[in-house]
């Protein structure tokens, strides 16, 4: 195993009607920016527990943050938090809106004079301005990490930034919220947090047993319930392990002491950006084929994922790889996402070589677990998935 240090500072308060608990831990005297989404948690019954529980704070409400959270409309609320010296974000949402209320923290705080190279730059801060959340969609993790992914239309860019100041002071995680969840973005949220575990674990053996098997659990449980969420999101005990799943998969815990890989985000980032494809989706398109591109350094991996999490035993280690892969993409199929390019959008002919030409204007010279996958790399792996 290797070297590592862990500190997460979140505080997670789980479970049915845990939202009524905003009123305790909310700093006294805050001045509360309330940011959420386009408007389904004032259908689902959400915004109503909120309000309820912030009564006695001074509230200024921002509504409006998209699926993928824009820059521009992120900049609107930045300026109603310097306007009205708001003190506390809470973010009421899933991890769009929580990503979105990491990088106000940071843009707070920021003295630079353009937001953007928060971005741009990868900034890392130490300290922002203190935020909470309010989980209605299981995916990303984003309400237990210090990371945060932002899109920006007008140059069709997605880039991530974090640093240790952007954790949620706490988040409140009631299973109960999945009911009122679209079908799609329930399928969305499972595979999201699938495939952050993977990216986390799809690497190569290094003995580090423990963190393996919390990761193939995590992928365990997923499947496991994956289908019992689909049919019945009113279950609650399956709503409960979907939720915690996610949370876990992405909340800094199974990547420490091994190492992690990451090129399917930074290639799917790229397809959300110039098509707005779901993200879990432009991850269940890519993945599949960076695994097999990568087959010859990842096998030995593959096949100990495809033993221990779908029970293949019979072949040798290339065909128990190679079934591992299969089996992930008919796992993606079932919750009705596709796995080529060509499913989302059909003007892909040049995708490769304009992701290929990005990579290579950033820098970008060495990515996945060992960064030595090229930009030449990424284009082939990019054209496998067409």
């Amino acid at each position: 195993m290797l070297n590592f240090e862990f500190k997460n500072p979140t505080k997670i308060i789980f479970g049915k009607g845990q939202i009524e608990k905003l009123s305790t831990e909310l700093p006294a005297h805050a001045k509360v920016l309330l940011l959420y989404g386009g408007g389904s948690i004032k259908t689902n019954g959400v915004y109503e527990q909120v309000i309820a529980a912030l009564q006695g704070f001074e509230v200024v409400e921002f509504g409006g943050v998209p699926a993928n959270p824009e820059y521009a409309v992120l900049l609107k609320a930045l300026q109603i938090i310097k306007d009205q010296s708001i003190t506390f974000i809470l973010a009421v949402g899933g991890g769009s809106v929580i990503d979105g209320a990491k990088f106000l923290s940071a843009a707070a705080l920021y003295e630079g004079d353009e937001p953007w190279d928060i971005l741009s730059k990868g900034i890392r801060f130490e300290k922002g301005l203190p935020f909470a959340s309010v989980l209605t969609l299981p995916a990303t993790g984003s309400e237990m990490n210090s990371g945060s992914v932002i899109s920006r239309a007008e140059t069709q860019e997605k880039l991530s930034f974090g640093g240790p100041g952007m954790f949620p002071v706490f988040s409140i995680l009631d299973p109960q919220v999945i009911q009122s969840i679209p079908p799609r973005q329930l399928a969305n949220g499972i595979t999201d947090a699938f495939t952050h575990v993977l990216e986390q674990y799809m690497t190569y053996p290094i003995h580090a047993r423990l963190q393996d098997r919390f990761a193939e659990s995590i992928m365990q449980t997923l499947i496991e319930v994956a289908p019992l969420v689909m049919a019945n999101p009113a279950d609650y005990s399956a709503a409960a392990d979907f939720m915690w799943s996610c949370t876990m998969a992405l909340n800094g815990l199974i990547q420490k002491g091994v190492p992690t890989d990451w090129a399917v985000h930074a290639m799917g980032h790229e397809l959300t950006a110039l098509y707005g494809i779901d993200h879990a989706r432009t991850l269940a398109v890519i993945a599949p084929s960076h695994y097999r591109y990568n087959f010859e350094r990842k096998k030995e991996k593959l096949a100990q994922y495809g033993e221990r999490v779908w029970h293949i035993t019979e072949g040798t280690t290339e065909e128990k790889a190679e079934q591992a892969i299969v089996k992930t993409e008919e796992f993606f199929h079932s919750l009705h996402i596709q796995t080529k390019l060509s499913a989302y959008t059909d003007q892909f002919e040049n995708t490769a070589e304009q992701i290929e030409q990005r990579f290579t204007q950033r820098n970008w010279l060495g990515i996945g677990e060992y960064k030595d996958l090229k930009p030449s790399d990424v284009k082939k792996i990019v054209e496998m998935s067409y």
